[in-house]
Formats: structure tokens, sequence, C-alpha cells
């Protein structure tokens, strides 16, 4: 137990795993659905794993299968895992004991990816501050707008407008109707709000607070901010360029919207697909070319510390600037006036691999355990729950259970992080007080 609590990197697995356990214990009681009946172990534990990994992927119908107990439970299961079990618990500790010891300033560290260790008790307030006050103003955007336009009554809009805020900023994709959101695609009032908010919740706190704080000055940002916030915007301009161009004529998705609803749909919808999860519009029916596009931002997913899964974009844009540094030459890779470390192209490199490893084992596994399924739907599912985005082609629901053990463990592995999860199994760093003779070997 000493050596366990000696790195508090490796208490964040078991931390999550905890938390998805009580949820699947609370999911499988009678009373979380609506017909009171007894949940399914496999059910109830990909659909805690689901909200607490804040994928969103439902093996049923979210809103006819739960009853108002179990959406109160997936909701808070994804509020929690969105905030970071390690984080609410250092929250604990700190209104309590008024007072932040040094361990549990390394596990909120562990968990949120801050540099220092000197600010913790201030960078806790403004994640929750942000958190809380960005859901806050999308639920009135939202709730007012179905109460006023779509004649809900005041609580029904208030739960709706609570509940997809939670979802959207938290990056998760379980919604309130059967055909996710399509029937809000045309409504700027609750798809611009949701898709904004997964932006929002999907940058990670390090890069947002530094690009608002130093909002004047976007060439004195840290390199991980310069990655995560140009990339981010380049992923979703390119991301709704190819949807919109794609999918223009299919009567399935947005061909038979006007100009603006095309527009409109086409953002929102790639917002929410990098890790959001929402359908705006009907993934089971794109264009056959728009589904690498899905693997493609889905793998890629949003920012470091953030409510985000995938690589994370400063992986992949990092990585992008090694490989331009090795063509040119460069003996350093450099990002602006930065020049990069070297452990951090490691570090980039290995997520990288091994989250490629990790998709193409999970896809090889759900082919091999599923009959007559499509390689690139197993594909699509695969990296939905591995970046915990959510989205589905309709796969998940028609999976026996070998094959959504496989998907629950994967929105597992890809909360926690390959990285994180490999520390927590091996986390002595060693320094060895002597070197090899060095040798290069023929690549390529």
């Amino acid at each position: 137990m000493r050596r366990l609590l000696r790195h508090p990197v490796r208490l964040v697995p078991f931390g999550f795993l905890a938390v998805i356990l009580l949820g699947t214990g609370l999911l499988m009681l009678p009373w979380a659905t609506s017909e009171e009946r007894y949940t399914p172990f496999s059910t109830a534990l990909f659909t805690s794993t689901s909200a607490v990994s804040v994928t969103g992927m439902a093996v049923n119908d979210t809103p006819n299968y739960w009853n108002g107990f179990g959406l109160v439970m997936i909701t808070v299961l994804t509020q929690l895992g969105g905030l970071g079990i390690l984080t609410v618990a250092a929250l604990v500790i700190l209104v309590v004991s008024r007072q932040l010891g040094l361990r549990n300033r390394l596990l909120v560290q562990a968990e949120t990816a801050e540099f220092g260790i000197g600010d913790v008790r201030r960078l806790l307030v403004r994640i929750v501050t942000t958190v809380f006050a960005t859901e806050a103003v999308m639920t009135v955007v939202i709730a007012g707008r179905l109460w006023l336009s779509y004649d809900y009554d005041p609580g029904r809009a208030l739960w709706s407008g609570v509940f997809h805020s939670i979802q959207a900023f938290n990056n998760a994709g379980f919604a309130l109707y059967s055909d996710g959101l399509v029937a809000f695609s045309r409504d700027p009032w609750v798809a611009l709000p949701l898709g904004l908010g997964a932006i929002i919740g999907g940058l990670g706190f390090p890069a947002l607070f530094e690009a608002v704080r130093e909002w004047r000055r976007p060439a004195g940002w840290a390199v991980a901010t310069k990655l995560t916030i140009w990339g981010s915007f380049a992923l979703i301009a390119f991301g709704f360029g190819y949807l919109l161009l794609a999918e223009w004529t299919n009567a399935a998705t947005i061909g038979t919207f006007d100009a603006a609803g095309k527009v409109l749909a086409s953002f929102t919808q790639i917002a929410l697909s990098r890790t959001g999860g929402f359908d705006v519009i009907n993934i089971d029916h794109l264009s056959e070319e728009s589904y690498p596009l899905f693997i493609v931002l889905m793998f890629i997913g949003g920012g470091s510390a953030s409510t985000a899964g995938g690589i994370k974009v400063s992986t992949f844009f990092l990585l992008a600037f090694v490989i331009w540094a090795e063509l040119r030459g460069e003996p350093d890779v450099t990002v602006g006036s930065r020049r990069v470390a070297t452990a951090s192209q490691r570090q980039a490199l290995t997520v990288a691999l091994l989250s490629v490893a990790l998709v193409v084992g999970g896809t090889l596994g759900l082919i091999l355990l599923t009959e007559h399924v499509r390689y690139y739907a197993a594909l699509f599912e695969v990296t939905s729950a591995f970046s915990t985005t959510g989205l589905s082609t309709g796969l998940a629901q028609q999976l026996p259970e070998p094959g959504q053990y496989v998907l629950t463990a994967l929105m597992y592995i890809g909360r926690v992080g390959p990285l994180t999860l490999g520390s927590a199994i091996a986390l002595n760093t060693r320094r060895r007080m002597y070197r090899y003779p060095e040798e290069q070997p023929i690549v390529g």
C-alpha cells in the first residue's frame, strides 16, 4: 500500500475503476429501468463505463430503457468522469480540511496534468467554476429554447437542458431522444451551445486557461497551448469543409436541408464528433467517404487534461513537427521559437503507437467475436470506444456479450490513457549511471 501511495498516478486507474463498479451495481437495480427489472451485468457495466469514461456509447435505447433514477445516475457518473475522480476527491479534502497536503496535490496533478503543484487550490477552484458556469449557461439557453419554442413544460425543459449540457461539456454522448439530436440539427439555439460546449470542454484546462489569460499575446503561449488551440481549430475547419462537401447531396443526412441548415448541421456534427458523441445527423447513413474522416478525428480527439479522449491534438501535431524536422534533416524539433524536449517526443510516439495497437487489436477482436460484421463498422466502433467519443453506426447494440466487453475495456483504457495506465503498472523511473555505445540501424 505504501508503494502504491508513493506514486499517486497509480491511483488514477483504480479511482475510475471503483466508480465504474459502483455505478454498475446501482444501474443493475430494478428501480433504474423503465420496466423495473434487473439489468444484466454486461449492460450495466458497459453503461457505467461509458458514463464514467465520458463516452456516451450505449447498447440499448437510453431514454426508453432507463427511468428517471437511471438517467440521473448516468448524469452523475458523467459529471464525475469529466471532472476526474481524483480531482473530486481532492475537492472534498479541500472543503473539509481547508488545506491540501503535498500528496493530495500530487493526486490532482496526476489527473489534471498541471505542470506545477504550488497552485493546486486555485487550479481546482478555476476548474470547478469553469465547468459549472459553462454548463449553467448552456442549460439556460437550451432550456429556454425548449420551453419557449417546443412547448416543453418548464420542468422537462430544465431537465433536458441540464442533461444535455453536462453530456456535451464533458464530451459524452448520451441523449434523451432515441435518434440523438437529429431533431435539433437545424436549430442554432440548441445545436450551437452543445457544439461550442463540447469544444470548450475538449480543449483542456491548461490550454484554455492560458489562452484566456494571454489572449492578447498568442505568440507567447506555451508549445502545448499553441498545438492544442490552433490544432483544434485546424481540425474543426478541415472536418467541417470535408463533411459539408461529402454530405451536401446525401438526402439521408443533410441533402434535404437548405444551405444554412447544411452549414449548421455540418459544423455542429464535426464539433461533437471529435469526442462529443451526439448524433446531429444520421451517422449510420453517412456517405462512404465520410467514415474515414470521423475515424481520424475521433482517433486524434481533443486537448490534453480535458474531458476529451483520443491520442490528443498536441500529440498528433507534435508528431507532425517531428516528421517535418526529420525530413528536413534538422537536429532539433522546434515549434515556433521553442525546442521540444526529446522526452516529450518519445512520449508522443509511445502514446500514438500504443493507441494504434489497441485500436487494431480491438478491431480484430471485434471481427473475430462478431459474425458478419463489416470491417469498417468494427473499426468505427472500436475507434469511437477507445477515443471515448460515443458515436456508433448501430453495431454496439447488436454485439454479443464478448464484443461488449471488448468495447468496455477500450473505453476504460481510453479514459485512463495508455501512458497513464502503463505508468500505473510500472512507474519506477531508473537512471543508469552509464550509457552503451551508439549505433544507427538501417531504417526504411
